[in-house]
């Protein structure tokens, strides 16, 4: 009763994240990266490559060392990829903040991870600060370029640019989301390199994305989803990410029309607006190829209606934080509306009794049990919630 994934298995490179996701740089000089959806503002493949290895030479100028962890809090942005694989070229953790969490949601984290450093926007600045004391935290910086009234740019960082990497065992963790679990109090889930680039390859050879795919990144960065899929995923294939601070449907829909996006990745509640806004249909949306769903259990009914009004296909995927993002998703071309799919290449799955673990027969509800690459090293500093 242990299922194995239909797909074919995959072998990931033996490579750090951030390696593999500048590994099209060459292969995209001149492309667009990463555009701010609001201002347009590009980071073409080549400005992202230079402005990560100059933050990581500058971190490790100031004497980051593997294994620091640095907070990241800011709503999506193209610098936000550039913070965080700076840090985590330098051999550092990146432990990414929740940017509407309150100030003693922020103190928590941020004592809890040992984050030494901060990286956010302006105007998450009086939170931040509020939220530093009694913490290990001793400097604060902002993505905005020219930095801001009491904090500096984090481009004040930037040094000379790393050439290679600092050295990192590949089972080391390199970010450290956090996450409620299913109950209780949040807790920093350990990813380590091997987790960030096997979940990729897994969920990239499933869905077939590729560097022809424009894709919009209106999920949160801060979250697993966002930061896996949107971003790092369409990295590393080439893609071209927009970015969208927030979610405004208007918005939202001018920008797939405007940059023709190809796969949009959402939440239920967006797959609603596009089923059933009116505004809906005051643009073009023909480009879309494919909508995938995750976060939260999407209805066939409702797939069926908004697959049917964009005239695409229409899926959902299942996983969680403490399995890097995807466990489960749909095989190519055979989606079943209301289902999440199969395991995902190199997954295997179990359902048991959570009383008593043993299996339980087929249509038997019960407790999901996953084996991979992507499961995460463990919880930050509580062992009795690993185990």
């Amino acid at each position: 009763m242990v299922f194995p994934s239909p797909l074919p298995p995959v072998t990931p490179p033996e490579t750090t994240i951030t390696d593999f996701v500048l590994a099209s740089v060459a292969q995209h000089p001149d492309k667009p990266a990463l555009v701010d959806g609001p201002t347009g503002r590009v980071l073409t493949y080549t400005d992202l490559d230079r402005a990560i290895r100059s933050l990581a030479g500058g971190l490790v100028q100031r004497g980051l060392v593997p294994g620091q962890v640095v907070a990241l809090m800011a709503p999506n942005c193209p610098e936000f990829a550039v913070a965080l694989h700076g840090v985590v070229h330098a051999g550092g953790v990146v432990t990414t903040i929740n940017p509407t969490y309150t100030s003693h949601e922020v103190q928590r984290q941020l004592a809890d991870s040992g984050a030494t450093r901060v990286i956010t926007v302006g105007a998450l600045l009086g939170t931040v600060t509020q939220a530093r004391d009694e913490t290990a935290v001793t400097e604060v910086y902002v993505l905005e370029p020219d930095g801001v009234d009491g904090a500096a740019s984090f481009t004040s960082l930037f040094g000379a640019p790393l050439p290679g990497r600092v050295a990192v065992s590949l089972d080391d963790a390199a970010l450290l989301p956090y996450s409620s679990g299913t109950t209780g109090l949040t807790k920093g889930v350990r990813l380590s390199h091997r987790n960030l680039v096997s979940n990729i390859c897994q969920a990239a050879s499933t869905l077939g994305f590729t560097g022809s795919d424009t894709s919009i990144a209106v999920l949160p960065f801060f979250h697993a989803y966002g930061l896996q899929i949107l971003m790092n995923m369409g990295l590393n294939a080439g893609a071209t990410v927009v970015t969208m601070p927030r979610f405004d449907l208007e918005q939202f829909l001018s920008l797939h029309q405007q940059y023709g996006v190809t796969r949009s990745f959402v939440a239920p509640p967006i797959v609603l607006a596009l089923a059933k806004h009116p505004l809906v249909d005051s643009y073009d949306l023909s480009s879309l190829t494919q909508i995938i769903s995750g976060a939260a259990p999407l209805s066939a009914e409702l797939a069926d209606e908004a697959a049917s009004r964009i005239g695409c296909e229409v899926i959902q995927g299942y996983g969680m934080t403490e399995l890097t993002t995807v466990a489960h998703l749909p095989v190519p071309g055979g989606s079943k509306p209301g289902s999440v799919g199969v395991p995902a290449p190199s997954t295997e799955t179990k359902i048991i009794d959570p009383g008593t673990g043993a299996e339980v027969p087929l249509g038997t509800d019960g407790e999901i049990c996953i084996r991979g690459p992507q499961v995460m090293l463990g919880y930050l500093n509580n062992e009795t919630a690993t185990r």
